[in-house]
């Protein structure tokens, strides 16, 4: 059975190290924010809070806490907040180990079509994780052998979390790292438009 938005959340935050800094896109990526346990991991938002905590349970939700995605969040003893052009700088000048984002779609080279405007999301980032749906709701692949839509970044995306498995960016197109439970690799290559390399 392909994954749910939380086990690719949850997929996701399996990718992170101890003593990492890492920005989380908004969609399904601020999700991985209640999958990072006990890992010292410090989540950065754009819109200036570094520390971010999981998703407040029902009735201790704080208004003033939210993330890039406008959702409430909670701030941990560690948090501390900043303007977003500081933010930003942080982003573009290397100090983030990982982004983990969501888009529309990725092309088998590791271009990026999302939300963001062209040529501004990922200067200076480290590792480029997005989660996705692997298809669209008519059923075509979002994991193409050339973006469609317009590029935010060129040959910047390392990994892909899908709903059917987990596929890295190599030299010809994408590779297979792991399928979700019941999803075969055939399953995936045929949901794919990218080329699939051994």
């Amino acid at each position: 059975m392909p994954w749910d938005r939380n086990q690719m959340a949850a997929r996701a935050a399996e990718e992170l190290e101890d003593g990492w800094y890492v920005n989380l896109g908004i969609g399904i990526p601020t999700l991985v924010a209640n999958y990072v346990g006990d890992k010292d991991i410090t989540l950065q938002s754009e819109n200036g809070m570094l520390g971010m905590g999981p998703f407040p349970y029902e009735g201790e939700e704080d208004p003033d806490l939210i993330n890039a995605g406008k959702q409430t969040i909670t701030e941990l003893s560690r948090t501390a907040y900043f303007d977003s052009a500081t933010s930003f700088g942080m982003i573009r000048g290397g100090k983030i180990a990982a982004a983990i984002l969501g888009a529309m779609e990725v092309a088998e080279n590791g271009d990026l079509a999302n939300w963001m405007i062209p040529g501004k999301l990922v200067k200076g980032v480290g590792r480029v994780i997005v989660v996705m749906d692997h298809t669209n709701k008519h059923g075509d692949s979002k994991l193409l052998k050339e973006c469609t839509l317009p590029l935010t970044g060129t040959g910047v995306v390392d990994r892909i979390i899908t709903n059917l498995g987990v596929l890295d960016v190599v030299e010809g197109g994408l590779k297979i790292v792991e399928t979700a439970e019941g999803v075969t690799e055939d399953e995936i290559r045929a949901a794919t438009e990218a080329t699939i390399v051994n």
